[in-house]
């Protein structure tokens, strides 16, 4: 199966950036990153396919840029002007297309913590 290694989470002040990074062990398709806050749902951040076509919350729009590696596997979101309500776990995400079917899978998390 698929397995997903994230790197980059920190703590870091408003207005400040960091690059999140999420390797897959082989090819896959779309990716995507997600976070999840104390006491709050997961959400989705933003989603890069395989041509490249991206999609962000409104949330992040303008401040968030997903991009990705095809050859290496490998998505980034790189996070400007930080406030801290973008204090959240971040997870990585993937799908793999085997015989027709979309199978998604996880990576383990990083910690962004945004505060002064």
């Amino acid at each position: 199966q698929v397995q997903l290694v994230e790197s980059g989470g920190g703590l870091v002040q408003p207005g400040g950036s960091l690059r999140l990074s999420c390797a897959a062990s082989e090819q896959i398709n779309l990716m995507a990153w997600y976070r999840q806050a104390p006491g709050k749902q997961r959400e989705l951040v933003a989603v890069i396919t395989s041509g490249g076509s991206t999609n962000y919350a409104d949330s992040v729009k303008g401040r968030f840029t997903i991009s990705r590696e095809n050859v290496k596997n490998t998505v980034y979101l790189q996070m400007n002007s930080l406030k801290p309500e973008d204090t959240a776990v971040y997870y990585c995400y993937a799908d793999q297309f085997q015989r027709g079917r979309a199978y998604g899978y996880w990576g383990q998390g990083t910690q962004v913590t945004v505060s002064s």
